[in-house]
């Protein structure tokens, strides 16, 4: 099978530029409702009450006139990812930005959801964005704004889930949580984009994400202004792999999804079942226990927060009946790990080869298996439109 694949220029295309320059930022209103309450013979209540709804009718009309971004990811409201593209994109004046991530990470959580359980809805603070924290999954965060239920619209322009700490390549692809919030976003008839910096431990730094948000910047605002027009590839969505150093990467390159995959490294704990930092307290008679997930946390920490702001605990049923004794059951307990390997893959079109030569990879993933070559042409095209300068 052959592929249509190649490099892109690490530019903003100059249509593009043009684009973005021409669009009106809506400031002016604003400025027009100040002008006529200089008149002296109106009533002090007039005066009080006209700028106020002028300037509230002003920010709900360029609330409305903008397009609707959701942006989710799956480790939580303060990675650093997720604050540096929030602020990047609500700097720009161009999108109302919406957030919904869940409470705790969820990075390897895949398409899971929560299903027979109540899942709470926490509004947080954002600069410039409405957001909302979830008790419950990437995918859960995606399908909830999507329904209607949570935010008084149901289908965004586009939703982008990331940027995720750690690549998504492989095999991981199907682990991910960030991977599942764009792939919940497809199914639900919305396009989407998933995002992910190859953080390397010893190596990586926090503000590498904000390189990250300025090297996928332009393809974001290429995607929105393509969804618009109806342009974008509507039968996939692209999973976007950034390099570990963002500002020294080589340029934008199609490619396909390996099977590259990290060794799962099962390992044996004698005394825990949870590492240290996590806190389990069951109380039989209600059949519940209290686990918590986050990662610092002390057990002191954990009650304080379940009696406060309920944060970082999830509360999961027992599926054993409370009360039996199970003195004769063998107990073992088991941490996974994965471990990185060499690969043999000679392809350099495959995601991860691309990564580790220092192209941002994109690579179209659809939710049929049988489409790929239809995907893969699609988002070829779209991209060179995007990127012009090369194939």
């Amino acid at each position: 099978m052959t592929t249509s694949s190649g490099s892109m220029k690490n530019a903003m295309p100059p249509g593009l530029q043009e684009v973005l320059h021409n669009r009106k930022r809506p400031e002016e209103e604003e400025e027009e409702g100040d002008g006529p309450n200089n008149n002296a013979e109106e009533p002090s209540l007039s005066q009080s009450q006209q700028p106020s709804s002028s300037a509230e009718d002003a920010v709900a009309d360029n609330n409305m006139s903008k397009p609707i971004v959701l942006i989710t990811n799956s480790d939580g409201i303060e990675s650093p990812g997720l604050t540096y593209l929030v602020e990047a994109l609500v700097s720009q004046g161009l999108y109302d930005v919406h957030v919904c991530v869940p409470q705790s990470d969820k990075s390897v959580s895949g398409h899971s959801v929560t299903f027979g359980e109540t899942v709470e809805a926490c509004s947080a603070q954002i600069n410039g964005a409405t957001a909302f924290e979830i008790s419950g999954t990437p995918v859960d965060c995606v399908s909830l704004a999507l329904s209607g239920a949570l935010f008084s619209w149901s289908k965004p322009m586009l939703v982008i889930s990331g940027i995720n700490r750690g690549s998504s390549c492989g095999h991981l692809m199907f682990y991910s949580g960030v991977v599942a919030g764009a792939r919940e976003a497809l199914l639900c008839g919305v396009p989407s984009l998933s995002i992910s910096l190859n953080w390397k431990k010893d190596e990586s730094q926090e503000t590498d994400f904000k390189d990250a948000v300025v090297l996928c910047l332009p393809l974001i605002n290429a995607a929105i202004r393509d969804v618009v027009q109806g342009n974008f590839p509507k039968s996939c969505f692209l999973n976007i792999e950034i390099p570990t150093s963002p500002l020294s990467s080589k340029g934008f390159k199609l490619t396909k999804q390996s099977m590259w995959r990290s060794t799962p490294n099962w390992l044996a704990v004698s005394t825990s079942r949870y590492p240290p930092g996590h806190f389990l307290a069951s109380k039989q008679g209600l059949g519940l226990q209290f686990a918590q997930i986050g990662r610092d946390a002390s057990a002191a920490g954990a009650a304080r927060r379940l009696t406060t702001q309920k944060k970082n605990l999830e509360i999961v049923e027992s599926t054993g009946a409370a009360g039996i004794p199970d003195s004769n059951r063998v107990k073992k307990y088991f941490r996974l790990e994965f471990l990185d390997k060499q690969q043999e893959d000679i392809d350099d079109d495959l995601d991860y080869r691309a990564l580790e030569s220092g192209f941002v990879a994109v690579t179209p993933l659809s939710l049929s298996p049988h489409t790929e070559m239809d995907i893969q042409m699609a988002a070829s095209d779209w991209i060179s439109s995007v990127f012009p300068g090369e194939q």
